[in-house]
Formats: C-alpha cells, structure tokens, sequence
C-alpha cells in the first residue's frame, strides 16, 4: 500500500518536477549556449548580476563579498555554479537520482533566497523564486519522482544499482520509513520552510507586519571615509539600493561649506570625463563614466579622488553632496 502511495505522489509531482528542472537547466541554457554570459569582458557577465546581490545578501554576505573582490575565483564560482545548476536541472527534468537533486535545488534555492530575495522592481521577484524552490525541493524529496523517470526504468530493468537499500533514498519510489515517522518530518519539513517563508519575507520587505518595503525601487548611494588633506578629496561611493538593471547616473557633486558657500564643485560634463585614475573600484560591479554622466550600478564600491587647491587649509564643518539624475540628493557632513 505504502508502496503505491510513494508511486502515485510522484506521478501527481511529475508537471512540477520538470518546470522546476527546466529553471535550473535554462540558466545553463542561457548562460552558454544562447549565449556566453562568463565572458568577464562582455555585458551581460553573470558575475556582476551575482554583485547585484551584495547589498542586502542575508548571512551570505561576507561569501560574496570575498568573490566579487576577487575576480579570478568569482569567475570559477560562477562556472561551477552554472554546471551544477545545469546537471541538476538535467537530472530532475529526467528523474534520475531524483531526491538526491532535490536536495540540490532546495541548496540552490536556498542561495537564491537568502543573496537576491530582496531584489524585484515590479514584485518579490527573487525571494518568490528563492522560497518556492525550497518547498518544491522539499515536497518532490519526499514523493520521488515516480512512474515517468529514470529512476523507475532502472528499477525496471533491475540493474544492480537499484538493489542497493540507499537507492530509493536517493531516486524514487517507495521509502523505508513508517508512516509515524513520515507524518512528523513531513510536519516539521513544512513548519520549517513556512517560518523561513515569514522570516524572509518580513526581513526583506516587510510583508508580515510593519510598512511594506522595497528597496530596488529607487537608488540610493552611501558616503563614507572622506578624507581632505593636501588639496585633495577623497571619499567612497557604495550603491546600495534600486534595480539591478538600471544605474544610478550621478550629475553632479558639491562641498558647502556651514554657510552654504560652494567651495568645490563637479557638473554632469566634469563627471563624464572624470580620468580612470580618480576612480578605484572595490567589486567586479564598477563606478564608471558615461556619455552625460558618472555611472553607478547596483553593488559596486569605488573611491573617488579628486585635486583642487579650494581643499587646502579647510577647517570646520562642510557638507558633501552627491546629485543624481533623478534629483536625488546624498549627503555627508564632514569635520575637520
């Protein structure tokens, strides 16, 4: 009977085990067969989307920190991560070893989840992606993949691999566990995913209670580590906030002085020639110029630098003000 039941589950999990294969297996697809998207040097390269995460990543955040600063491994990262993404997402599709890569989607879910599930313009784009991969990796663990798989055509055919007691913890079909225990890990499985699905959903948005947030809407820049000494000016730019498809394009840069008197400025033309020396990046992710303006995507860090005898002597307070295209205005008081 217990037998049937696994059978029959898999069977009804079929339609949502090959969607879920097919979105694992398509960002292989995607990324080099339509086209090479781990060519660093072509736009499009996947690991400045993976520095897009940076921001706002939940407990991951110092992993992809240490990648994106190191280009060399970043780059291997992300090809490991796309074959595994691509045999995984092959191997559900085909239902071999079926709850083995169950398990591998819901750790590639989870990755999802907990680095991007805060990104999403329109919608919760990443964290729907994220937590739904969870529970789908979840469920098809526990039903197998029933009849239409590899797995039940090795069984078929009795080859010695599908003798082995671990092969149906590993594949599909019925498995060697009694129903009071099936019941309870089926139970707290659920209760599990569904407080990660609460936690996640109030820390990135809000959605539980509180005001309701999103943090791709609008960009947003912080400031920090200025420095004035020997008429020059120095300070770090970090895009924080907005879409992950579309730049910060700043215009224009000021330092007032108490009084609101100017004593140095930079316009929208000054910013679009800025020379690449006064530019130091941090990420792969990086500050640079444009055609009308300085350009600042999602998650990249960069210290700028700046030369102008109005720096030398300062004393007292002044405040730095970055100007955006939007009319978004950043600012940094300063002492010195």
């Amino acid at each position: 009977m217990q037998k049937n039941t696994f059978t029959q589950a898999g069977v009804l999990t079929t339609g949502l085990r090959w969607v879920v294969g097919w979105t694992y297996f398509s960002a292989f697809w995607r990324r080099l067969i339509l086209e090479n998207k781990l060519d660093p040097e072509t736009a499009g390269y996947v690991g400045e989307k993976f520095n897009h995460f940076l921001p706002h990543a939940l407990g991951i955040k110092p992993l992809i920190e240490f990648l994106v600063s190191n280009p060399d491994k970043l780059w291997w990262a992300m090809m490991v991560f796309t074959i595994v993404e691509g045999i995984v997402g092959l191997f559900f599709i085909l239902g071999f070893l079926t709850r083995l890569m169950s398990i591998s989607v819901l750790g590639l879910a989870m990755g999802i989840l907990l680095g991007s599930g805060w990104l999403g313009t329109t919608c919760l784009d990443e964290w729907q992606i994220g937590i739904l991969g969870v529970a789908s990796g979840f469920t098809i663990f526990l039903t197998g993949g029933g009849k239409y798989t590899l797995d039940t055509w090795i069984k078929q055919k009795d080859f010695r691999l599908s003798q082995t007691r671990w092969f149906a913890w590993l594949s599909s079909g019925e498995l060697d566990i009694r129903p009071k225990f099936l019941y309870p890990l089926t139970l707290s499985g659920s209760l599990l995913i569904l407080a990660l699905t609460l936690y996640t959903n109030q820390q990135f948005h809000g959605g539980v209670y509180g005001k309701l947030h999103n943090l791709s809407v609008k960009p947003h820049v912080t400031i920090s580590q200025v420095e004035i000494q020997d008429e020059q000016l120095s300070f770090q730019v970090f895009r924080d906030e907005g879409a992950d498809v579309y730049g910060s394009f700043l215009i224009g840069i000021q330092l007032r002085d108490a009084s609101g008197q100017t004593i140095f400025q930079q316009t929208q033309t000054d910013l679009a020639q800025l020379s690449p020396n006064q530019i130091a990046n941090d990420y792969v992710a990086q500050v640079k110029t444009g055609a009308q303006s300085l350009i600042l995507p999602l998650g990249a860090r960069a210290t700028l630098s700046f030369s102008d005898s109005s720096f030398s002597g300062l004393k007292g307070n002044y405040i730095l003000e970055l100007l955006d295209i939007s009319g978004a205005r950043w600012t940094q008081e300063i002492a010195l």
